[in-house]
């Protein structure tokens, strides 16, 4: 299973740039109903990318990270292929949906 490596403020946003290969940021909060709700479907839909490299990003106001992301609403999944966003979903409700933006990580960024 997928662990997502939790991080606070441990990221600037040039580090996450530079990171090569598919990434997934989990933009969110503790204490946030939605992001809660939210893990089963995320998990439901990660099982099959266990290699996937996944942060958890607490996110908050006057956040840095999650601003120059233009995060607005919790939980946001921004995925990103070698730095470079390629989907984002809001609020997922959907396995099915994550999974599409999941596919996206495997095709080249044109």
């Amino acid at each position: 299973m997928n662990t997502p490596q939790t991080a606070t403020s441990d990221y600037s946003r040039a580090e996450i740039e530079t990171l090569a290969g598919p990434v997934m940021l989990e933009f969110g909060a503790s204490w946030c109903g939605y992001c809660q709700a939210a893990q089963p479907v995320i998990h439901e839909a990660l099982r099959a990318y266990a290699s996937l490299r996944h942060i958890r990003i607490e996110d908050g106001k006057g956040k840095p990270l999650g601003r120059s992301y233009r995060v607005t609403r919790w939980p946001t999944l921004i995925f990103l292929l070698d730095g470079q966003e390629v989907a984002r979903l809001v609020r997922p409700t959907d396995a099915g949906a994550i999974v599409e933006a999941l596919l996206l990580l495997d095709s080249p960024v044109s």
